[in-house]
C-alpha cells in the first residue's frame, strides 16, 4: 500500500523553489534509483504563498522544473498533475489551520521562506495541531548570530522533536564534497597524509563569476561572509577536518562534523593573509567586465543600500584544535563578480624532511586538489623531469568526476522526504558556526578590517596575493 505524504512548500512562489527546490525533486525521478521512485511515490505538492496562483499555474511551475532536469515517465507526471496550491499567510494560525485540514496521511514542511519571518513561522506552527512524524525542513541562514539560533532552535523544539528537524545547507548534498569522505578514509595512499604532520595548510575556496543577481533583498544584508563562509564553506570544512565516524549516519556523522566545529576557532598563529595581521579581510566589487558581461559596481545594483557596508569578497582564516589538525591554518574565501571563479578545497603539502644533492627543480609545494566545480582530483606532484633525469618537474595528475545525476537539492530532498538527517544540520552546530565567526563579524563591526575594492572580472584587490592571474 502506498503511503500518502504531502510536501507542504511555505514560500512555494518565490526564486529557491523554482530555480533549486523543485528541480531537485525532480532530479530524484531522474536519477532512476527505485528507493528515489519510491520516496516521490504517493507524494502530493502543495504549494503555498502570499501571491495568488492558480492550481494550473502551479503545476506549469512543477513542469518546468521537472522538465529541466529531464524528470519523464508516470511518476513525474503524477507529481505533476496531483500539485494543487493554496493562497496563506504563514505567520497566521487560522491559515495554516485550514491548510492542515486538508491533509492527509505524513506531513513534510519546507520554509522556503525569506529568513526574517522564519521563527515567527515556527511560533505558529506551535499553536496548530499537525499530523505525528511531521518534518520540518530549513533553509539557511539559521538565525543571524548564537543567541538568535539558539532562539530559533528553541520555537523549532516546540513543534517537533530535534531530529524530526532538517536544517538544510545543500552543500552537504555536493556530490563532490561527499565525494572527500571515500578519499580521506578509504583512500591507502590519502589517508595517511591528511593530517598536520604533512600539511601546511588548507584553503576552501568559493568563488564565482556572478554578481548580486537581483538578490539585493538577502544579499545586502547578509554579505559573503555571512552567506557562504558561516554556513556553507564551515560545514566542508566539517568533512575535510572530521575524524573517521564508525558509520555514515544521522548519529556518527554529526557527531564528527560537531566535534570539528566544536574545536574551531579564528586563528591565532602567525599571519596568514599576505600583509595583514588580522585573520580576516573583505572587500567589494566595484564597476568591471566578467567574461563577455559588463557588471555595476556593488553600490550601484539595484536595491543595494550603500550604508551597511556589505562586502562581496570575505576571506577568514580558521584553526582546528584536535590532534590531527593543530597548527594547521583553514582559509576559507568566498567571492562573487570573479574573472577566474574557483570552487575547490585544495590541501598543500609540506616540503619532505630531506632531498639527495644533485636534484634540482621545482621548490614550489605539492597540492591535492579537489575540485567542487566541475568536480574533479588533481594531485600535484613533484617527479624526475622529462628531458633532465635528475632535474624535478611539476606533474599533474587528475581526474575529472563524473556528475551525479541527482542534483544537490536532490540530495537535500532524498533526507528530508526520507526523514534521514544524516546530511542536515544539528540544531547546537547551527549555533557553533555563528559562534566561529562572531569575532570577525565584531571586528568588522567597528571597522577594525577595512572594506577594501576589487575591479569586476578581477580576483580581488590588487593587493591580495592571488594564486590565479587574469
Amino acid at each position: 500500500m502506498t503511503t500518502v505524504k504531502t510536501l507542504l512548500i511555505l514560500g512555494a512562489s518565490g526564486d529557491l523553489t523554482e530555480r533549486l527546490l523543485l528541480p531537485g525533486l525532480g532530479s530524484l525521478i531522474a536519477g532512476g534509483i527505485a528507493s528515489d521512485a519510491a520516496l516521490v511515490k504517493g507524494l502530493r505538492i502543495l504549494g503555498s504563498g502570499r501571491s495568488p496562483k492558480s492550481d494550473a499555474e502551479w503545476q506549469a511551475t512543477v513542469r518546468t522544473a521537472f522538465d529541466g532536469v529531464k524528470a519523464k515517465g508516470q511518476a513525474a507526471k503524477d507529481l505533476v498533475t496531483g500539485a494543487t496550491y493554496v493562497v496563506a499567510d504563514p505567520t497566521s494560525h487560522d491559515d495554516l489551520s485550514r491548510i492542515l485540514t486538508d491533509i492527509d496521511g505524513e506531513l513534510v514542511i519546507y520554509f522556503a521562506l525569506p529568513p526574517a519571518i522564519v521563527a515567527e513561522v515556527a511560533k505558529t506552527l506551535a499553536t496548530v495541531e499537525l499530523p505525528p512524524g511531521t518534518v520540518l525542513a530549513l533553509e539557511k541562514p539559521f538565525g543571524s548570530d548564537s543567541r538568535s539560533a539558539a532562539t530559533l532552535n528553541r520555537h523549532l523544539l516546540k513543534v517537533v522533536p530535534e531530529e524530526q528537524i532538517h536544517r538544510v545547507d545543500h552543500f552537504l548534498g555536493m556530490a563532490t564534497v561527499l565525494n572527500i569522505l571515500g578519499l580521506r578514509f578509504v583512500n591507502r595512499l590519502i589517508e595517511p597524509t591528511w593530517n598536520a604532520d604533512n600539511v601546511e595548510k588548507v584553503e576552501i575556496i568559493y568563488d564565482e563569476d556572478l554578481g548580486l543577481e537581483g538578490r539585493a533583498g538577502y544579499y545586502d544584508h547578509s554579505g559573503a561572509l555571512k552567506d557562504m563562509l558561516q554556513s556553507h564553506l564551515l560545514q566542508v570544512l566539517s568533512i575535510v577536518a572530521m575524524e573517521a565516524p564508525t558509520s555514515i549516519d544521522p548519529v556518527d556523522f554529526r557527531a564528527a562534523t560537531a566535534q570539528v566545529l566544536r574545536a574551531t576557532q579564528v586563528w591565532s598563529g602567525e599571519p596568514v593573509l599576505g600583509g595583514t595581521d588580522a585573520p580576516s579581510r573583505r572587500a567589494r566589487y566595484a564597476a568591471g567586465t566578467v567574461g563577455t558581461r559588463t557588471m555595476p559596481g556593488y553600490t550601484s545594483e539595484k536595491g543595494v543600500d550603500k550604508s551597511l557596508d556589505t562586502e562581496t569578497l570575505a576571506e577568514m582564516v580558521v584553526e582546528v584544535n584536535t590532534r590531527r589538525w593543530a597548527g594547521v591554518p583553514f582559509v576559507l574565501r568566498s567571492g562573487k563578480a570573479i574573472g577566474v571563479p574557483r570552487k575547490e578545497v585544495i590541501l598543500t603539502l609540506k616540503p619532505v624532511g630531506f632531498v639527495p644533492r644533485g636534484l634540482k627543480g621545482v621548490e614550489s609545494p605539492e597540492r591535492i586538489v579537489v575540485g567542487l566545480r566541475p568536480s574533479s582530483l588533481t594531485l600535484e606532484l613533484t617527479m624526475n623531469g622529462d628531458g633532465d633525469p635528475f632535474g624535478l618537474e611539476r606533474h599533474d595528475l587528475g581526474t575529472t568526476l563524473e556528475d551525479s545525476p541527482v542534483t544537490a537539492y536532490g540530495e537535500v530532498m532524498r533526507g528530508v522526504l526520507g526523514n534521514d538527517p544524516t546530511l542536515s544540520i544539528r540544531g547546537d552546530v547551527a549555533e557553533q558556526c555563528w559562534r566561529i565567526v562572531a569575532p570577525v563579524l565584531n571586528a568588522w563591526q567597528k571597522n577594525e578590517v577595512p572594506l577594501e575594492s576589487y575591479r569586476a572580472g578581477s580576483q580581488g584587490p590588487a593587493a591580495w596575493r592571488h594564486d590565479v592571474t587574469v
